[in-house]
């Protein structure tokens, strides 16, 4: 078991690393091609459709070729794709290989969080905390590669570096062995159609009654969150050049300091979760946010900017994993959908509130695009309050023994 979570570890520090490079490079990128941000804002726009499709596609494929299959094409996908990207092809290929690149590291994601979650029974939450830990340590990283790589004229190896930990990690994944979680791993073809056969016959979808309600719950949750963190990550900098009148390279410090308080953050959200419940967790989290993100817009020091943003990277640092184990455990006897679901969700946010966030920012006072920010929390903590009603209504319900659709997990 120990194994399976470091080698997911070391997975999703290559989602970490794959998700920010092409960001890391654009502005050098886009001189090298002559293009302008907006064409640059399309690549990235068109990368997170690939991821889009990568997720939502994951099951599918899994029940085809298998997990290890799955991800033995994915990191494939993504190794071919950042080669690509190093040896600068005409533009209009870039748009294809941000697709493939996306799908990679999408599937990536979403089979990795299904196996972590389906095969922890318990401390799920520590484990897929320690998952996001190492994301956000890719994420930060990331960006310091491709500065000392740009600085010495050599940009275009930034995407060499996320080949060659893609191509290793598939080779961990073709050799590595798990013990008795092989056979899930390896699940052949003809056992995924006996499933299917069975569930058919069983006649149950794959949600019942109240749980649609908690799963669209879910996806708006992850929609907004997903959205929120993105849109603080890339327009940060931005943010504080325009309130403090910083310069360039100081206030792009602030997405590393954000960087390293999430990844701070992560190392100790599991275990908080576990202790005092995934609800609990999950609104006292977006509550702490929304405070922040009201704050901010009053902070005109530099030094208190940054404390506010190294207090959102605490409190916002586990939500994403927590969360995802939450809507699982809720929704038991879907685990291998719902994770899926609830990352495409979040790529769809990620993908659409930062466009709102960039509007704000051309057509608003700096001030007014931070409300923004401030909504789309308030949004979460509307949604956490809800879920925390519906956990503790069910528990309370199981106590007195009723019944609500399949049985459940504590949260």
């Amino acid at each position: 078991m120990k194994r399976l979570i470091w080698l997911g570890c070391l997975s999703y520090f290559i989602i970490g690393l794959a998700h920010v490079v092409l960001g890391s490079v654009l502005p050098v990128a886009l001189e090298h091609y002559g293009k302008a941000y907006s064409e640059g804002g399309t690549l990235i726009f068109t990368q997170f459709g690939g991821f889009l499709v990568g997720v939502l596609l994951s099951p599918w494929l899994n029940r085809h070729l298998g997990k290890r299959g799955g991800l033995l094409l994915a990191f494939g996908m993504l190794f071919a794709a950042e080669f690509m990207f190093m040896l600068l092809p005409p533009w209009g290929w870039l748009y294809a290989i941000a697709i493939v690149a996306g799908f990679g590291f999408g599937m990536i994601e979403a089979v990795i969080g299904t196996i972590i979650i389906a095969a922890v029974k318990n401390q799920t939450a520590v484990a897929m905390s320690r998952l996001e830990v190492f994301f956000g340590v890719g994420a930060m990283v990331m960006p310091l590669i491709a500065s000392g790589l740009i600085w010495a004229n050599y940009w275009k190896l930034s995407f060499l570096v996320v080949s060659f930990f893609a191509i290793l990690t598939l080779f961990l994944w073709a050799k590595g062995s798990f013990g008795e979680l092989d056979a899930v791993l390896k699940k052949s073809v003809a056992a995924a159609a006996a499933e299917r056969q069975q569930a058919k016959r069983a006649g149950k979808p794959l949600y019942q009654g109240k749980e649609w309600v908690i799963f669209s719950l879910f996806i708006v949750f992850f929609f907004l969150y997903v959205g929120t963190e993105m849109s603080l990550a890339n327009f940060m900098p931005a943010i504080l050049i325009e309130k403090l009148g910083m310069k360039e390279a100081g206030a792009t410090l602030s997405v590393t300091c954000f960087w390293i308080a999430m990844a701070f953050g992560r190392m100790f959200a599991g275990v908080i979760a576990e202790k005092i419940k995934y609800r609990v967790y999950i609104m006292a989290s977006c509550g702490a946010t929304v405070l922040l993100f009201i704050l901010f817009p009053f902070m005109n020091q530099v030094w208190s900017a940054f404390a506010v943003i190294l207090l959102l990277g605490l409190a916002m640092s586990g939500v994403f994993s927590i969360a995802l184990v939450f809507s699982s455990k809720l929704l038991p006897g879907a685990e291998e959908s719902t994770p899926s679901f609830m990352i495409a969700a979040g790529g769809v946010g990620g993908a659409v509130l930062p466009l709102t966030m960039g509007w704000g920012l051309d057509h608003l006072e700096v001030n007014q695009s931070v409300w923004l920010l401030a909504a789309f929390s308030a949004g979460l903590i509307v949604l956490s309050v809800i879920a925390f009603q519906l956990d503790r209504r069910q528990i309370s319900m199981r106590a007195g023994g009723g019944s609500i659709g399949r049985p459940k997990h504590e949260t």
